[in-house]
């Protein structure tokens, strides 16, 4: 069967949604950049200027090539457009280099980008079932447009902080929609097959695999995209377990050494609150070795994947087991980045629209974790922005899904409620009170520690909701938007 008819055929909302998104985009073009700016400047002066066979092997700069030899390949691509913007850019010693022409040029390639995201969307749009006589704004097809396009982690990661997540999500958002689709049973089995493991090989087997195309560096190649040296965590935590593992191991060196139970001459340094990337030692629970991650990993999704194998139960069945794998690697992988949550958050939009019950996870989720982006953004110029778009975003979500599952009561249960409002004296003691104290000082890194912790909290119940629905909703599929 076909999973769902056509878009109306006035589609003018679509492209004012995609232009206004990109004028908007333009906007940021002077706003602050992370150091990502540098570090994808860098694979452009390298990647154009020296030969395949030094890729992996160039280290003049700190950032060196850790990304897999196709996007080294869309770097080396771009990097024929940039000598037209500014040959000095595509010099490898010119290290943070960042012309005006440079950063129009790095800025302007995302949004071009972009493209291959903007058709996905609507390709993606295509997979809901319109109710005729609805006005746009209670349209699923709008609604999902607007999650998705004016996403507000997608649009600070990617045209603030700088990288190029839109296009490749527009790669993973173009095979759910063509697995949605049903053209024919095996390019479904074939594109399935990729999409999930697309998910579960993202921190553990894709890397290895596409640097085969770096013929005799594969060690190399390998050492470069398996840093594991980094440590369990990045500088600032991501909300996943480990981050509730590492302030449990906390607080039992904090209590072990009021009740002298432990001696704190022998508990090792608190690097891991130290905001440095490198490897650390638990002081009191057992080390994590990435080993260990691979397996939980692979534990927290082998129940989704078992069930999807034996009772598909359709396209929901197959994007909600799509999401726990992505979310099951967040939640478990190592050296997770806090963006990385945009892999759980974007496909999970297609259901918010599809399920009451997945809008309201989808709110749980895509609330908590978009807050957890806001450290990115540290610089005060760019606070009011985030803010803005965040309640843009947020309000924009809460009013739409709530139209749209007007009949059936409140999306969010008091308790769920109660967490969200809760980012908001979190929000006013980690940018406005904090600073102002004492412990700033001696104790930097604590706000971000309580809004890693914090936000893994949700995160973490937002799973363990995925889960329970997953393994418990019906094999039979009722008449829905999406079939």
């Amino acid at each position: 069967t076909v999973m769902a008819a056509p878009m109306t055929n006035d589609q003018s909302w679509f492209y004012a949604l995609a232009l206004g998104v990109s004028f908007l985009k333009c906007l940021l073009i002077n706003a602050y950049h992370s150091t990502d700016f540098e570090v994808h400047r860098n694979w452009l002066a390298l990647t154009h200027s020296l030969p395949v066979s030094q890729w992996y092997y160039e280290a003049t700069s700190e950032w060196t090539l850790d990304y897999p030899p196709l996007f080294a390949w869309f770097e080396y691509g771009l990097s024929h457009i940039a000598c037209f913007f500014d040959k000095e850019m595509l010099v490898v010693p010119n290290l943070n280099y960042a012309s005006p022409a440079t950063v129009l040029f790095q800025r302007l390639s995302v949004i071009v980008a972009d493209v291959v995201f903007f058709y996905a969307v609507k390709e993606c749009c295509k997979c809901l079932r319109e109710d005729k006589g609805k006005d746009l704004l209670g349209k699923p097809s709008f609604i999902l447009t607007v999650l998705l396009l004016w996403n507000f982690g997608l649009l600070i990661v990617d045209h603030i902080h700088f990288q190029y997540n839109g296009f490749l999500f527009g790669v993973l958002l173009l095979s759910i929609a063509r697995h949605c689709q049903v053209l024919a049973v095996i390019p479904v089995l074939f594109t399935s097959f990729n999409c999930i493991c697309f998910i579960l090989t993202q921190r553990f087997i894709d890397k290895s695999r596409s640097s085969l195309f770096i013929k005799g560096q594969l060690p190399q190649v390998l050492s470069r995209l398996f840093p594991f040296k980094r440590g369990l965590c990045h500088a600032y935590w991501a909300p996943n377990i480990w981050a509730l593992y590492n302030i449990a191991d906390k607080a039992f060196s904090i209590l072990g050494v009021k009740f002298r139970l432990l001696d704190i001459n022998k508990l090792p340094k608190a690097s891991m609150t130290g905001g440095l990337v490198q490897e650390f030692q638990h002081s009191v629970l057992p080390s994590v070795s990435p080993l260990a991650t691979l397996v939980c990993t692979l534990l927290s999704i082998l129940p989704a994947l078992f069930k999807i194998w034996h009772r598909p139960n359709g396209a929901r069945g197959f994007l909600r087991c799509l999401v726990i794998c992505a979310l099951g690697s967040f939640m478990f992988g190592w050296h997770v980045h806090e963006k990385a949550i945009l892999m759980a958050i974007l496909p999970l939009s297609l259901l918010a629209v599809d399920s009451r019950k997945d809008a309201g996870i989808f709110l749980m989720l895509s609330v908590t974790s978009h807050y957890s982006l806001f450290p990115l953004l540290f610089t005060t110029q760019e606070l009011p922005i985030k803010i803005f778009l965040m309640l843009l975003f947020t309000i924009f979500s809460l009013a739409s899904l709530k139209t749209l599952f007007r009949k059936g009561g409140a999306l969010l249960n008091p308790l769920e409620v109660t967490y969200l409002l809760g980012l908001i004296p979190l929000e006013l003691i980690c940018e406005f009170v904090y600073p102002l104290t004492v412990w700033q000082k001696t104790f930097p890194f604590l706000p971000l520690m309580l809004t890693s912790v914090y936000c893994a909290l949700g995160v973490t119940y937002a799973f363990i909701r995925l889960y329970i629905s997953l393994l418990t909703c019906s094999d039979t599929t009722k008449k829905t938007k999406m079939q």
